[in-house]
């Protein structure tokens, strides 16, 4: 599904990755892990088009997409969510999912303006969609409050409902658990297997070591911008590299 080739991005004279090459299987759930600083965000953030490669390629089912900017990859399919929510704080909850349907939307200023027929069964359609992604993250009660009175933890289950209404093929999650409780992240473990049974690939950038064992086929390490290992939840575990540089243990 996503393959990076060489992934390297320096800031002036900082190199802050180098040499990152993995892939991303169809169908899977992949983690990213590794210490404060080993680059892990800068690394979604080449993958979503925020930062271009210094060098290397990303390539998403099988085309490259180095030079999109980040509308061209979502309009591909590839979506992500970020590690500080960003939500339309004075909207609804049922409003800020609408938002993202919105990119489904044919209608125009003028049928928009005068009510037109067709705009307005469309957008009936755009909100019986986002009632559902609502159910499906499990926060369909909370459709009419204010999108800034949200707890994180709600806050976070908005949040990925407007990244479903864009229909990803590959979500990346930026520390979707970061913040959450312990009964919440239980929670979010079981959502984010459900995302993948509908058939969205899914990678996360994730702290939290229980949840990554949990629910991800393979997980990437990254330390001080290079790849240290790759390989099954079993494998990094038992990894004395991994061991030594993430975990701190000698």
């Amino acid at each position: 599904m996503l393959s990076l080739n060489g992934i390297g991005k320096r800031f002036g004279g900082l190199t802050a990755l180098e040499g990152i090459s993995f892939n991303v299987g169809k169908g899977s759930i992949t983690g990213i892990i590794g210490p404060n600083g080993a680059g892990k965000t800068t690394l979604f953030n080449v993958a979503t088009g925020i930062y271009p490669p210094s060098s290397g390629a990303v390539l998403l089912e099988g085309k490259d997409i180095s030079k999109l900017p980040p509308e061209g990859r979502a309009r591909l399919g590839l979506v992500r969510t970020f590690q500080n929510i960003e939500l339309f704080g004075k909207m609804t909850v049922l409003e800020n999912v609408m938002v993202g349907l919105h990119t489904q939307s044919s209608s125009g200023l003028f049928a928009c303006s005068f009510r037109m027929p067709w705009q307005m069964s469309e957008e009936r359609r755009i909100r019986e969609r986002a009632m559902e992604l609502l159910d499906f993250v499990g926060i369909p009660e909370l459709a009419e409050v204010q999108a800034g009175t949200l707890s994180f933890g709600k806050g976070r289950l908005l949040e990925i409902a407007r990244a479903m209404a864009l229909e990803p093929k590959l979500l990346l999650m930026d520390e979707p658990a970061a913040g959450l409780n312990s009964s919440e992240t239980a929670d979010l473990a079981e959502l984010i297997k459900r995302i993948r049974d509908l058939g969205v690939t899914v990678a996360l950038v994730e702290h939290d070591m229980d949840l990554v064992m949990d629910i991800c086929d393979q997980l990437v390490v990254l330390n001080l911008g290079t790849m240290l290992a790759e390989g099954t939840p079993r494998q990094i575990q038992d990894n004395q590299a991994v061991i030594t540089a993430y975990l701190g243990e000698e």
